[in-house]
């Protein structure tokens, strides 16, 4: 983990010791400072700033002890090892207690120990300056994310207003495809939420996602699923990744996502990406019921697939599955409050009775609004969200 080629500062008024010390980590592939006393090694420090310092304790002008808290002060990140001849257990406790990261008596006789000591605690030093970018990374997006749901918590109506503000235009149309969508929520607000996009010149994006609960803790999670999705976006386009946008890959980074921000919430999910160049559809399910419903000429069938829901197992993985799309087509994402309407007493049969809706309404969304008798709904115990994306559809 650590920077093979780290630059070590060594502090010992012993020129003996000092040296012996030196050639042997630069021998171990270490760039290597030395100084024969403390307010030395201070002005090395603050001149070169290495990653590493080795010092002893009785030294003339400035001792060990008093050096480790200067470094503390001017650098916190930077690990200081004591190399001393006073084995004096107050001195070693009183430096631990100041933050060194180890402390070695002399003489050392195998100075391999040293050097396990400086490779450890390089090690931790990378993985805490690591941690603590990391978790700047996630404070900023924290902060965001905090921006948005305090619009949410102010009023419901400017919640309502922010939640509608970041649904795509319906009917959006480009090069042939056309997306049409429809949320029903079954409180003010919905846990329900459909988003479409260009991802490049040839590719456009698609998904559908159903956040666990209902009303506001739900809706909440909808923000954040626009946010990490736009936010990935322009990543990958900064960094030259766009090639590698998977569906699949998606759903793993959102999984990681909601994990990480321990809102006890998850997400079933599909999304999808089509090539309009190849007319291939690649698409990832995560834990979604019921599966999108191709239809064509006609007739309509089930795409296949599984996957775990998002945000509840660190170890999930998503599969992509791809197909070609017929030339004229239609495909149906539903959230799983559809099934309320679906005529059947178990889920087999309202799942055998699904496609056959979709044939009735033609494929279209203004016909699963009649299919389905969207427009005269009562209360519902579940949000409800319909995504139709089609191409040549009668």
């Amino acid at each position: 983990m650590h920077n093979p080629s780290a630059k070590l500062l060594i502090i010992d008024d012993d020129e003996v010791v000092r040296a012996s010390l030196a050639a042997y980590l630069e021998d171990s592939g270490f760039s290597v400072r030395q100084a024969s006393n403390g307010l030395q090694g201070l002005q090395v420090f603050e001149q070169d700033r290495p990653d590493l310092v080795i010092c002893d304790l009785r030294m003339p002008q400035v001792d060990g002890l008093e050096l480790i808290r200067r470094i503390s002060e001017l650098e916190a990140e930077t690990p200081v090892i004591v190399v001393s001849g006073a084995g004096v257990m107050n001195d070693a406790v009183e430096a631990l207690r100041l933050g060194a990261a180890d402390y070695l008596i002399k003489p050392l006789e195998d100075l391999a120990v040293l050097e396990h000591s400086v490779r450890r605690a390089l090690d931790r030093a990378a993985l805490r300056v690591e941690n603590r970018r990391y978790r700047e990374k996630l404070e900023a997006a924290n902060r965001e994310l905090q921006a948005s749901l305090h619009l949410l918590q102010e009023d419901q109506n400017a919640g309502r207003q922010v939640q509608m503000n970041m649904l795509p235009v319906t009917p959006w149309e480009v090069d042939g495809l056309r997306f049409a969508h429809q949320i029903i929520p079954s409180l003010y607000l919905s846990g329900d939420f459909v988003d479409y996009f260009r991802v490049d010149e040839r590719r456009v994006a698609f998904y559908l996602a159903d956040v666990s609960g209902h009303g506001a803790s739900s809706a909440f999670v909808t923000v954040l699923l626009k946010f990490m999705t736009t936010r990935l976006l322009y990543e990958s386009r900064r960094n030259g990744l766009l090639p590698e946008f998977k569906p699949s890959e998606v759903l793993g980074h959102i999984n990681r996502g909601l994990i990480n921000c321990k809102l006890g919430k998850h997400v079933t999910m599909l999304g999808g990406v089509i090539d309009e160049e190849s007319g291939k559809l690649t698409y990832s399910i995560g834990g979604h019921l019921p599966l999108p419903v191709l239809y064509s000429e006609g007739k309509a069938s089930y795409l296949t697939g599984k996957g775990l829901p998002v945000g509840l197992f660190e170890e999930a993985s998503y599969d992509d599955r791809m197909i070609d799309l017929p030339s004229s087509f239609s495909l149906t994402l539903l959230s799983d409050g559809i099934l309320d309407l679906l005529p059947g007493d178990t889920l087999k049969d309202k799942e055998a009775a699904l496609p056959e809706m979709v044939c009735e309404a033609g494929g279209s969304l203004d016909g699963l609004r009649r299919v389905f008798g969207l427009a005269s709904l009562g209360e519902m115990p579940d949000d409800i969200a319909l995504l139709v994306l089609s191409r040549n559809l009668a």
